[in-house]
């Protein structure tokens, strides 16, 4: 019988300490039946959030680990990129898409939040980034981001659903067929905006608000999705999921009130959900 589990490039960093990118990816790819290999773009002993942490740029050996899994005959079904620290490891990223024409790909235009481009980036990465923007089938930016990326002002968040639509076409002109706008506040909930080009339509995914923001959520609510899509769930079922998921594991989180952001959130507790699917 011939194997049909889905593979999943997966390029980010990883952190010893605080769950997000690449520290979630594995176990949640894995939970959900595809295998997730990993493509490290940088090493930290602790995320970026804590006051002190260790850092190693892989950049210089990562055309070296694609060229080895192209030598392998190594072809993935899909790719899926979130932080990316340079310009450099961009254009890496996108040999990798070169090398796997029929790879469905997902960007997370890791750029910005709050209303604010990230102080290690400039105008320039934001320009790359819409080129990788462009060879995707998928993007999931924040509100900020998607701002950044349609020329808009990176601060604007007031926007009713007729100019949440067209924010999305814009975004969709860039390349991708599909849109996932994250992480919006909307009357008291946390929303997430989907948008398919095909059927020109939004649709608003989302939970109460409980004002609470941890670290790697975002890298969570992704691979969630990725795995998902990648195995032809529906983008909307996915997205639900992921949302429902991330909701639970936050509220059990702070449940006795001890708890640290950058931490991350107990996911693991909730793997369960993600196997039986």
């Amino acid at each position: 019988m011939k194997n049909t589990q889905k593979k999943i490039a997966c390029v980010n960093d990883i952190s010893g300490v605080g769950k997000c990118s690449l520290t979630v990816a594995l176990p949640i790819i894995s939970a959900l039946k595809c295998q997730c290999c990993p493509l490290p773009t940088s090493v930290l002993s602790s995320q970026t959030g804590y006051p002190k942490y260790t850092f190693t740029d892989l950049t210089d050996s990562m055309q070296s680990y694609i060229d080895v899994w192209h030598d392998l005959g190594q072809k993935f079904d899909t790719i899926y990129s979130g932080f990316l620290g340079s310009t450099e490891q961009i254009k890496i990223v996108e040999n990798l898409i070169n090398l796997n024409k029929n790879s469905f790909v997902i960007v997370d235009p890791v750029l910005a939040d709050l209303g604010v481009l990230f102080p290690i980036f400039d105008d320039n990465h934001v320009k790359e980034m819409k080129k990788l923007v462009s060879m995707a089938d998928l993007i999931t930016p924040n509100i900020t981001e998607a701002n950044l990326l349609a020329d808009r002002k990176s601060d604007s968040f007031d926007y009713n659903d007729e100019e949440l639509l067209q924010l999305c076409r814009d975004l969709s002109k860039l390349g991708p067929q599909s849109v996932i706008i994250t992480g919006f506040e909307s009357n008291g909930c946390i929303m997430n905006i989907c948008y398919d080009s095909s059927k020109d339509k939004i649709t608003k995914i989302g939970n109460k608000y409980n004002k609470l923001s941890f670290s790697g959520t975002g890298d969570i609510f992704t691979s969630i999705v990725t795995a998902m899509v990648s195995r032809s769930f529906d983008i909307n079922e996915s997205v639900q999921c992921a949302t429902n998921f991330i909701y639970d594991a936050v509220n059990y989180t702070v449940e006795d009130g001890d708890f640290d952001r950058n931490d991350g959130i107990c996911f693991e507790s909730f793997l369960h959900r993600l196997t039986s699917i």
